[in-house]
């Protein structure tokens, strides 16, 4: 197990959160094997699949603990540590298609300004959420920041995202304002209460050590709920929301490519649907049959 979270952590730069649910998962499965002292085989691992669809979780579940199982047992056959991949033949679950959950573009402002704007925790999450908005940074990328990468005052950030790949994000105007009065009241407070050497990172939490990934989703959850009581989104979904918005104000998909950092333009093409209430509004204003005549009268 060492030596295969080791290989994803070097070779597919695999986030921590990805190396705990994989570590989790391939665990799971052999606590499993140990109880039934059954071998590891193709029949052992279908009965675990089974098992988990009568535990009732879900086939999103189920596919991501399939995947973490067949990454693990590929791991073992280069590495001649096993002599066959238990799951070669097994077919996940079909998933079905989701569209990816965003926030309202009339609901952002009043998520912005929910924090406290006098405290130094208040002003670093309004600086997260500004950024994350403005950006479209995972956590991951957003938590890897630094003080050298934002000092200046610029519109541009340099990041490293999944696989290494180095990209450029941008910032707006009111994320590089909640980014300097920040970095010029809210951090220095808490880096004061660190008896350790400060570590650079840009975001720190209460006692002024480097913020974890759990921390951002706690802080976005806390301001989602001020906004709207049955919202319940993680911070992904403003990167989902940062493509949603782009998208609906007239971005091309290859920007919005770019600018998230995907591989291939096929991941970013989920975000073609949220043009269609763009496109409807503009249908029905521009066919004449499109809208009754008191519609189009009124409009």
């Amino acid at each position: 197990m060492d030596l295969f979270i080791e290989h994803l952590r070097q070779t597919r730069q695999a986030s921590e959160h990805t190396l705990r649910a994989y570590s989790a998962d391939v665990r799971a499965f052999l606590d499993f094997a140990n109880e039934t002292h059954d071998s590891v085989d193709q029949r052992l691992v279908r009965r675990y699949l089974s098992r988990l669809y009568q535990d009732g979780a879900a086939k999103s579940t189920v596919a991501r603990k399939l995947a973490a199982l067949r990454s693990f047992f590929r791991f073992l056959l280069t590495q001649r540590l096993a002599d066959l991949d238990p799951t070669e033949g097994i077919r996940g679950p079909k998933q079905p298609k989701r569209l990816p959950k965003t926030i309202d573009e009339n609901q952002i402002e009043a998520l912005m300004n929910a924090p406290d704007a006098t405290t130094p925790c208040g002003l670093r999450d309004r600086a997260i959420l500004e950024t994350l908005y403005a950006t479209g940074l995972r956590v991951s990328e957003l938590l890897s920041l630094t003080i050298a990468d934002v000092q200046g005052g610029g519109d541009e950030i340099r990041v490293i995202g999944k696989r290494n790949k180095e990209r450029i994000v941008l910032l707006g105007r009111q994320a590089r304002q909640a980014l300097d009065v920040y970095l010029s009241s809210g951090r220095p407070a808490l880096a004061a209460k660190s008896t350790k050497p400060d570590s650079g990172k840009l975001f720190l939490g209460r006692q002024g050590k480097p913020l974890a990934a759990s921390s951002v989703w706690r802080i976005v959850d806390k301001y989602v709920k001020r906004v709207s009581l049955s919202l319940r989104i993680s911070p992904h979904a403003l990167r989902h929301s940062f493509a949603t918005h782009m998208m609906n104000h007239g971005a091309d998909l290859r920007t919005v490519q770019e600018l998230l950092g995907h591989e291939s333009i096929v991941t970013t093409q989920v975000y073609t649907h949220v043009s269609l209430e763009r496109l409807k509004a503009v249908y029905n204003l521009a066919h004449p049959r499109a809208a009754s005549g008191a519609d189009r009268l009124e409009r």
